[in-house]
């Protein structure tokens, strides 16, 4: 467990962070300052909003947050993309993760998964254990007090849920800790246990909470907390908690159940959400069968109608399930453009997709992008003469791919926004510059691009593997000089058709009809022909692949490469696209796989994360989690 003379001392210390929260008017008829206690706030129904306020700005752990829109990025930990950076943080792909060395996992840069959320816990324990006790004077105030205890249970099973997915089972706390409280009586929860509990924990939340129409955005909601029931629920039909990893170890797998009985519960709760029992969500866009020939125009239709989900400010479109607002001048803050955005930019270059990941996207009219189809057998050059590319465009990888392609990856040739000054002369277009421009002789570099490692605007922060990552950034921002503000979105309803589609298929028979057109809705929205099968093997990877791609760098796949148990299969080093321009028109894309820009190596061990040495010299009898001594 955490050090509990700190946790103890962290509710009282947010007790002078929520006079922040509170007005000026509000601030004026309370107590000194010095004068407040835990009694103190539950004596106004003020203040526990405020301090219910500060639980929420804690699931972050440490008063942010971002969640997901980190500077290294939680998809940093799987196949899909390269932190240029920090890469020895990602212990889980490097070989080196142990209770003594988490990396980032043990750190603030990934603290919303991590063992650290017991503190938030603590203090959402605190909040509830107390709010019963809140004077009230009318029925607003009652109803008010019910619907804050449902956003209390929705933070502590959100808490709980990212636990569960790091650890497995895990110590369940539902009370405030007492000073003199023996915590080496403490101990871990089995899965099944740990699962009950966050249920419960969903249910209340459910019970209690309004739909959308009637709580502010970025609260918790009716259909946030099924958003979650759903995840966890689905999270829980993998293969790595039913029997794949140490079958008969009740902290990392299922004693208790059956597989198909989590499939048929993940179906369900999916299928209520689906059904609008929580409220209304939808795909955003059209979800009709698209046009058998997809123009230039129209892809890029489809790939803005997919990129601007990313880039919501204000009001939240109805794919929107919940997740976290971002303002320039207050509130939660986060400048991924300036984290993310090309070198070229004055940005920072971090979490490039490697190019595994962006062979995967496919052609615009739903085939598979195949590098070798001129040149069969050849994984790693494509080389064309001008007159070549101009009879066929797609002999350039990045001409005819599907639109979730141009809406998430900046490629060599794509365009992005205004060059700064130091660069608009040579990139008048805007576009990203990751080859580099060859002199007469067709060997020597006669211009790097504006965002190689050899750019004159900067260097140290250009791309490694020849990408940029576009999902999340926002045009509108020069990241150069300004935070973003575009919103995370935690929970999408394309993530809860994923889930549904996934447990009718698993299930196969007669669901798997059921699944493939929960899938295709997804496909459509993006612009793609529809998947046919009876073939429940096809279905599966066809999903699997889908959910890929449509989450992709949103840091799903770290859960789901885990949960399939394939990261051995799918974790290897990382290496450059090389692009030449040469000065007669002709091209050359060279996939150089002699020399790797980052080495990566997977153990098995590293499906669950260990629990931090710190923590277990504290509470001895803590089991650790298989293959971490």
């Amino acid at each position: 467990m955490k050090n509990m003379k700190k946790i103890l001392g962290y509710s009282l210390m947010m007790l002078a962070l929520i006079l922040a929260t509170t007005s000026c008017e509000d601030v004026l008829e309370q107590k000194a300052v010095d004068a407040f206690n835990e009694e103190s706030v539950f004596e106004d129904l003020n203040l526990a909003k405020a301090y219910l306020g500060r639980c929420y700005d804690f699931i972050g752990v440490d008063n942010n947050m971002l969640l997901g829109l980190r500077e290294d990025i939680l998809a940093g930990a799987t196949d899909e993309v390269l932190c240029i950076h920090r890469p020895g943080g990602y212990t889980n792909i490097k070989g080196t993760m142990s209770p003594d060395y988490l990396g980032h996992f043990g750190n603030w840069r990934f603290n919303w998964i991590s063992w650290s959320l017991y503190s938030n816990i603590k203090n959402v324990n605190v909040f509830l254990a107390n709010i019963d006790n809140v004077p009230t004077e009318t029925s607003q105030d009652e109803a008010l007090i019910q619907r804050m205890k449902g956003e209390a249970y929705f933070i502590r099973a959100f808490d709980y849920a990212n636990l569960m997915r790091s650890y497995g089972g895990v110590v369940i706390v539902k009370e405030p800790f007492e000073l003199d409280q023996d915590f080496l009586s403490v101990n871990r929860s089995s899965i099944d246990e740990t699962l009950e509990f966050i249920l419960d924990d969903c249910d209340q939340a459910m019970a209690l909470l309004p739909d959308k129409t009637g709580i502010e955005q970025g609260r918790a909601t009716k259909g946030a907390a099924a958003a979650l029931k759903s995840r966890i629920l689905s999270w829980s039909t993998g293969i790595l908690m039913n029997g794949g990893y140490q079958a008969n170890n009740p902290l990392v797998s299922f004693q208790s159940g059956s597989r198909t009985q989590r499939l048929e519960a993940a179906k369900a709760a999916a299928k209520g959400i689906i059904d609008g029992n929580y409220g209304y969500y939808a795909l955003t866009g059209t979800t009709e069968d698209p046009p058998a020939e997809m123009t230039e125009e129209l892809i890029m239709e489809y790939a803005d109608n997919f990129f601007n989900i990313f880039t919501q400010k204000g009001a939240w479109d109805d794919e929107a399930i919940w997740g976290v607002q971002h303002l320039q001048a207050v509130g939660n803050r986060t400048t991924q453009n300036r984290w993310w955005g090309p070198n070229g930019y004055h940005n920072w270059g971090n979490n490039g997709p490697n190019e595994p990941v962006v062979r995967k996207f496919e052609m615009a009219d739903g085939t598979p992008f195949v590098w070798d189809k001129y040149n069969p057998g050849d994984q790693n050059v494509r080389e064309f003469t001008a007159a070549e590319l101009a009879e066929d465009p797609e002999r350039n990888p990045y001409v005819g791919r599907e639109p979730r392609f141009y809406a998430s990856v900046l490629f060599d040739g794509a365009k992005w926004i205004d060059r700064p000054s130091d660069g608009a002369g040579i990139d008048p277009e805007g576009r990203v510059q990751t080859g580099y421009f060859m002199a007469p002789n067709g060997v020597d570099i006669d211009q790097p691009g504006l965002d190689t490692r050899q750019s004159f605007i900067e260097s140290w922060n250009g791309t490694k593997n020849g990408y940029y990552l576009k999902k999340y950034q926002d045009p509108a921002t020069v990241g150069q000089y300004y935070n973003n503000e575009n919103s995370w979105i935690e929970f999408r309803f394309a993530e809860v058709l994923l889930d549904y589609a996934e447990a009718c298929i698993e299930l196969g028979g007669n669901n798997l009809q059921e699944g493939l057109n929960a899938l295709n809705m997804v496909r459509n929205r993006a612009g793609l022909p529809d998947r046919v099968t009876t073939d429940q093997a096809q279905a599966r990877e066809w999903y699997r692949h889908e959910r890929q791609i449509e989450l992709f760098a949103e840091g799903d796949r770290w859960y789901m490469m885990r949960k399939w148990m394939i990261a051995d299969e799918v974790i290897e080093n990382v290496y450059q696209i090389i692009i030449h321009h040469y000065t007669d028109g002709s091209k050359k894309w060279f996939y150089d796989t002699s020399q790797s820009v980052d080495d990566r190596t997977w153990n098995n061990n590293a499906y669950w994360l260990p629990i931090p040495r710190d923590e277990m010299n504290r509470a001895p009898q803590l089991q650790q989690n298989p293959g971490y001594n």
